[in-house]
């Protein structure tokens, strides 16, 4: 299979549109759904205290609550991703959000535990692919020059979900009942109609052009480009695809093995890199904003506390993000994405360490938003370094391990937890860190300022 040359194609206008409200509203809409992603991942870390007291949950079943909807992530992960590449990015953006909201709606109904891990489980499928839907779609759909900062920008509003979480699981526990209806019930109500919302949105994004002509629909392409360039710059010349274009002379995308087959025949040190950094940017990521709760119950607060005082630690992941947004583009994102993984380390470990209360929230609100420095540049970075024919399957089927670990993670770390307490758990992460920044260090490739096309060409 070959691959579209982007010179003189319609999306090659795409690099050379002033950035205008155009581009603005496909980041907020974009941004939406990723609020209701990280709203939902970083909710099993506020239910888990909620429901082994609702429950009577041991060890196994705390683990359990934060392991369902990363299993079903996974799932999601790879089916859906897949999907994208083979249907669309507008399409599985909507299968995504009507998946999650419709077993989230259920989910709060859940008359056991029993039935509620499965629904958790059912509603992380439709969320698995969104953060890669987001980096492939936004990386296909912004100038070079911004794609950074625009993705961080929509990574800013998605993130404002992570406090918001901890802040109402605190609100809702404190009440007990609302309504007549359980407080951890609503938190899950909540993020299905948020979810609903996104969903009446979603519709309003165009096709990627890139995608469109990956699939060498070449006409439709560049008639989603003439509808933007009549918004954005009307003056500005479309061309017609040239005739030594180089594509995919049909509508079939590339299965699964093949795409894994041009990953490492073509790509075979980023594809490597990309494997190894995904199992291990779990541990770096999401280990504390799950166990963070738990933590501090660890620690001797009450629930209550805990929430709160978790919620103060997680307003740095919004402000982590904003703060991303001048540094994606001045910094080349792989170095980026090593200093911000040892800032982890570093305040994971005096946040573990730590016994007062104001060393515990500042060191957990450092961590949280150097965490976020993190996160925005893996995922700009995840969605730069393969070509548009197969970016969505093979930063998917990578990106699933990450959730593969996400379940595998509370079982390990949870017991880890009440038997050596959270500093042996921190060090632990932090010497998994270490060798995740090596990983970046020796195998990534550079790639910020680069044109999509440019980054292809480098490994």
């Amino acid at each position: 299979m070959t691959f579209a040359n982007a010179v003189g194609t319609p999306s090659s206008v795409l690099e050379r549109l002033p950035v205008t409200w155009w581009h603005w509203r496909l980041v907020v809409l974009v941004g939406i759904g990723t609020f209701f992603d990280l709203y939902e991942v970083f909710l099993g870390g506020v239910l888990a205290p909620i429901l082994a007291v609702e429950f009577g949950l041991g060890t196994a079943g705390k683990a359990l609550v934060l392991a369902a909807g990363f299993a079903g992530m996974f799932v999601g992960a790879n089916a859906l991703s897949i999907l994208a590449d083979r249907l669309g990015r507008r399409r599985i953006f909507i299968l995504n959000m009507l998946i999650y909201s419709l077993f989230t709606f259920t989910a709060a109904l859940s008359p056991n535990i029993e039935v509620f891990l499965v629904l958790r489980f059912l509603a992380g499928i439709g969320l698995g692919a969104e953060l890669v839907l987001v980096d492939s779609y936004l990386a296909e759909m912004m100038p070079a020059r911004v794609r950074g900062r625009m993705t961080a920008w929509a990574y800013t509003i998605g993130f404002l979900g992570v406090p918001l979480a901890a802040l109402l699981g605190g609100q809702f526990v404190a009440r007990h009942e609302v309504l007549g209806i359980d407080g951890w019930r609503w938190l899950l109500l909540l993020g299905g109609f948020g979810a609903v919302l996104a969903l009446g949105v979603r519709p309003m994004l165009p096709e990627s052009p890139r995608w469109l002509e990956s699939r060498g629909r070449y006409n439709e392409a560049r008639d989603v480009v003439k509808s933007v360039v009549a918004r954005v710059a009307p003056n500005t010349f479309v061309p017609q695809t040239p005739a030594h274009a180089g594509c995919a002379v049909s509508d079939e995308a590339p299965s699964v093995a093949e795409v894994l087959r041009i990953a490492f025949r073509n790509y075979r040190s980023r594809s490597v890199m990309l494997i190894i950094f995904q199992i291990l940017q779990t541990v770096a990521y999401h280990g504390f904003g799950t166990l963070a709760p738990l933590v501090l119950i660890d620690k001797g607060f009450h629930i209550t506390e805990s929430l709160g005082y978790a919620a103060l630690s997680f307003a740095g992941y919004p402000i982590g993000s904003l703060l991303s947004v001048p540094l994606v583009e001045r910094f080349e994102r792989k170095y980026l994405i090593i200093s911000s993984a040892l800032g982890i380390a570093v305040f994971g470990l005096i946040m573990a360490a730590a016994e007062q209360v104001p060393v515990i929230i500042v060191a957990g609100f450092l961590l949280t938003a150097v965490s976020n420095l993190f996160a925005a540049a893996l995922h700009i970075y995840q969605a730069e370094i393969f070509p548009t024919v197969i970016r969505s399957t093979a930063s998917g089927v990578a990106y699933s391990l990450s959730r593969a670990t996400s379940v595998v993670l509370p079982f390990v770390a949870v017991p880890a937890l009440a038997a050596f307490g959270p500093v042996a758990v921190f060090s632990g992460s932090a010497v998994l860190i270490v060798l995740l920044c090596l990983d970046v260090a020796v195998l990534g490739p550079r790639s910020t300022g680069l044109q999509l096309e440019t980054v292809q060409k480098m490994d």
